[in-house]
Parts: C-alpha cells; structure tokens; sequence
C-alpha cells in the first residue's frame, strides 16, 4: 500500500507515546484547555449557542457529553458540534498562526464528548487535544498559505482531521483504523471564509469536531475508506490547494519539536488577525497621549492574506466590527476596551465619530510584513507622524500567559467562575473526562 507522506506522519503521530510528550507542550496545552473552557462558558448564552443548543437537543439520542449551558446529556457528536460551536460564538479563542486557524475550538470538544464515552482521565483528554492539535496545524501547513487563501477556513477543514486524531487516539484505533478515519474525514472536511462576520463561522469550528467524532466513531466501528484520502490521487490536498504537500511541513516532527507550542492566545475579542494593530495603536495611544482629533490620518500595513479576513470597511453588526481594520482602530483611539466582548455592538456601527475617524484609516497589504505583526505610521493634524509596530511571534513567558490568561476570564466570567475553572485545570491530573467536562456549566 503506498501512502503519502502526510498520512504517514499523522499515523506515526496519532500513535506517539503520552510518556514522549515534551512538557512545555503540556502546558501550553492546559492554557488552550483553561481558555477553551472560559470562552466555552461565556459564549453560551449567545443567540446563535441558544439556537445549536436547542437543535442538538431536540434530535435526541444516547444521553453521554456534555453541552456548554445546557443541563442535559446529548450523543457525543452532538456535543461536539454544539461545543465547538458555542466556544467559538465570540471569537475570543486561541490562533496558531502557522496555518492560521483556532485548535481549541475544534479539537477540544471532539476530544472531550469522546473522552465521556469512555470515561477517559483530564489527562488523556489534554494530550488528546494536543496530538491532534498538532496534526492540524501540520495539515494546515502541508496545505499551504494557497488554501487558506482559495477561501477555506482552516480551522474547519485543518480541524477536522485534528479532531479525527485526537477522537480516534482516545477510542483506541489501531493503525488500520486510524488511517481509515482520517481518509473518512477527508470526505467531510469543509468550512468557509465567506462566512467570517456571522453565525456560520463559529459553526464552521462545530462541524470540525463533530466530523472527527463521525470519522473516529466509524471506524472503531469497522468502516472502511481509500487508502489515502488526504495525499492520495484526488485527495483532500490535491483538490483543496495546488501547494499541497509543503516539503517542510514535517521537519522535526514530535516528540522533537511541537509546533503548537507557538499557540497564541486572544486578549482582545476579535479576529486576531488585527491584535497586532491594536497592540500597536494601543502603546502609540498610551505614549504620546493622542486623542481621536489629534489624527489626521492612520496608515496600516498588514500581511496581504489578512486583507479578505479582517477587513470589512464599513461593518453593519457587531460581529462584523470584529472582522474591520478601520472600525477597530478608530475604537482604540477613542479609548474603547476591546478586550469586553460586549462593546462589540450593532450601535457603534452608526457612531458618527467612530466612522469618522474610521474613513481615515488606510489598510494597504505588505508581504514584507508577517503574519503576525502590522506596521502603523500615524500622520498627526498639527504635523508630523508617529511610527509604531508590534509582533506577536515573539512567546510570552508562562507567567505572563497565566495572568492574561486568568484576567481575560475574570473579565468575561467574574473572579469567582474564572478561579473554579483555574483551580479545576491545575488540578488536571485528579480529574476524569465527566469531571472535566463539569467546568463547562459551574
């Protein structure tokens, strides 16, 4: 049987030894966990988490996962799908920028309805999530910039065979097995970017997970599929990006080196694609004391693959403002927190001074800029500029990831909820899978 590369590296890693697993992973792993949990909680009493909720809910079935705000059991690829769902409402989660798509959201919740089902420890549940993180983000890479920019939303279709590795890890599957799910899931893989500023973008994360438990379920079950449905002739790759099979993207596979270590997390409730912005727009506000009247004009380079992402220039929700260069650079110099989820709202769209401001804002694509960084030149009405520029590459220390981390929950859940949820992660290695999944309701 000849398979690709990429389907025989995610084998060999879907199989790797929990005792291989590097430490630093670990703990990067238990803050995408803590993080997943907190925007899980303070995203489902959103109107769309209502809607998936209540959907999920009525279909029925064999009562075994958890569902973020809700008190009853549901099937397991339902809960996946409502979970992924709801966690990603407020688009507060994590990003890993390599291939440009949120893990948590995708992954998490397949490997926690699965982690039920067997009764599986926290534990198994966490490195679960990080194995097949890891598969994701190296599938998103095999597939290259190219795909992301065809349109698809890696976090979905990248996801999807995260969430497969990690489900199908904790059900067990042999090798056999394993490559038939993630051959089944390259059938089903699918997601948006045209959904980006509505309800159908946080779904996209939803039907990740709930694809892996499908592909991961199926063949526990004795499904069987092509041989090679992700390298394989007419494969996911081949159809899905002309760039596919990347030669680099599995250099220095684990347990040598987790790419997912570079994981970056959201302290403000937008698309991350403008965090660097408003980190730089932020210190250049903070320094020189500017105030909205002051600008004359602001000019933004961003990396180009941003520019059908987050550049809505005259956004008519509040969930659009978080895909919007302009809107959002306005709002940080009138001195809006855009770390509150609930400042994102329908009313600032027709803020005559946020627009006004806003129509002087330039957004021009530099590939000379990386993907996580922007550079801001600030032209100020009395003369002169001010040049400022941010990067969020470079990792945080863990300390400073635990306080922002531990403040970002504060903010959306209130000390008592976000500290439970921090004592119950900390705690990680006492807990099963039913205990864990506890955290998502109180």
């Amino acid at each position: 049987m000849n398979t690709s590369p990429t389907l025989s590296h995610l084998l060999d890693l879907a199989a790797l030894d929990s005792a291989a697993i590097l430490a630093s992973a670990r703990i990067m792993a238990r803050f995408s966990l803590f993080d997943w949990i907190t925007v899980a909680r303070a995203g489902s009493a959103e109107p769309l988490s209502c809607i998936i909720r209540d959907f999920v809910c009525d279909e029925g079935g064999r009562p075994v996962a958890t569902i973020a705000g809700g008190s009853e059991k549901i099937p397991a690829r339902a809960a996946a799908l409502a979970n992924g769902t709801i966690s990603h409402a407020l688009d507060y989660d994590d990003t890993h920028f390599a291939y440009v798509g949120h893990p948590s959201v995708a992954i998490f919740p397949a490997a926690l309805a699965i982690g039920e089902v067997v009764d599986a420890t926290a534990a198994q549940v966490c490195d679960a999530f990080l194995i097949g993180a890891e598969a994701a983000c190296r599938v998103g890479m095999t597939l290259g910039r190219e795909h992301y920019l065809r349109g698809f939303h890696q976090t979905a279709t990248s996801g999807a065979f995260g969430a497969t590795v990690a489900a199908g890890r904790l059900l067990g599957l042999t090798q056999t097995q394993m490559r038939h799910a993630l051959s089944l899931v390259s059938t089903r893989a699918s997601g948006l970017k045209s959904q980006f500023g509505t309800m159908g973008k946080p779904f996209n994360a939803g039907i990740a997970a709930a694809n892996g438990v499908e592909a991961a379920s199926l063949a526990k079950r004795g499904f069987v599929s092509c041989d090679d449905g992700i390298g394989g002739p007419q494969g996911f790759a081949e159809t899905h990006s002309s760039a596919a099979q990347a030669p680099n993207a599995w250099e220095n596979p684990p347990p040598a080196t987790f790419v997912f270590e570079d994981i970056k997390y959201k302290l403000h409730a937008c698309c991350h694609g403008l965090h660097a912005m408003i980190n730089a727009l932020q210190d250049a506000r903070a320094t020189n004391k500017l105030r909205p009247e002051s600008v004359s004009r602001i000019v933004l380079r961003t990396n180009p693959r941003w520019l059908h992402v987050c550049n809505i220039a005259q956004p008519r929700t509040g969930l659009e403002i978080k895909f919007s260069y302009r809107t959002l650079a306005a709002m940080v110099l009138h001195g809006i927190d855009t770390a509150a989820d609930d400042v994102y709202a329908d009313a600032l769209c027709a803020d005559a001074a946020l627009g006004e401001l806003a129509r002087r804002v330039e957004v021009i694509g530099d590939e000379g800029v990386s993907d996580t960084a922007a550079i801001v030149r600030i032209d100020l009405a009395g003369g002169g500029a001010i040049d400022v520029a941010h990067d969020l590459a470079a990792r945080l220390p863990t300390d400073h990831l635990e306080r922002g981390l531990r403040g970002k929950a504060r903010g959306l859940l209130g000390a008592a909820q976000a500290d439970r949820i921090w004592a119950g992660v900390a705690g990680l290695d006492r807990l099963s899978a039913r205990e864990l999944a506890r955290l998502l309701n109180g």
